[in-house]
């Protein structure tokens, strides 16, 4: 695997745009598994947090999907975007098709289908 900085991370996943993808979320207990087209990745800062549980700066995905919870259902996204915090310590990965995503809170896989 590839370290990346933010800015390679970001200039290499504006290419996947229009193509289907598949996040894996895996934070404390929480695991869940979204497919989506990529239509279009931006990114948030928020400066007026009101706790450390809001995330500083956040990647947005957008695009139309699913999630698959853990009883194997498939529920349509209840948003038209897939939502990553990040953090000033994140951690960017390559490797082939997939990145990884490693945050204090947890592991975030986004890969081509």
């Amino acid at each position: 695997m590839t370290d990346l900085t933010i800015e390679e991370f970001n200039q290499l996943l504006q290419q996947w745009q229009g193509e289907n993808i598949r996040i894996q979320k895996h934070e404390l207990r929480d695991e869940d598994t979204v497919t989506m087209n990529l239509q279009e990745i931006s990114y948030e800062t928020n400066t007026r947090r009101l706790d450390d549980y809001t995330p500083m700066h956040v990647l947005f995905l957008h695009g139309q999907g699913q999630t698959q919870t853990s009883f194997q259902n498939a529920q349509p996204l209840p948003t038209s975007y897939y939502e990553i915090p990040l953090e000033d310590s994140t951690r960017y990965q390559h490797l082939n098709d997939r990145f990884t995503l490693e945050t204090e809170r947890g592991t975030y896989t986004i890969e081509k289908e």
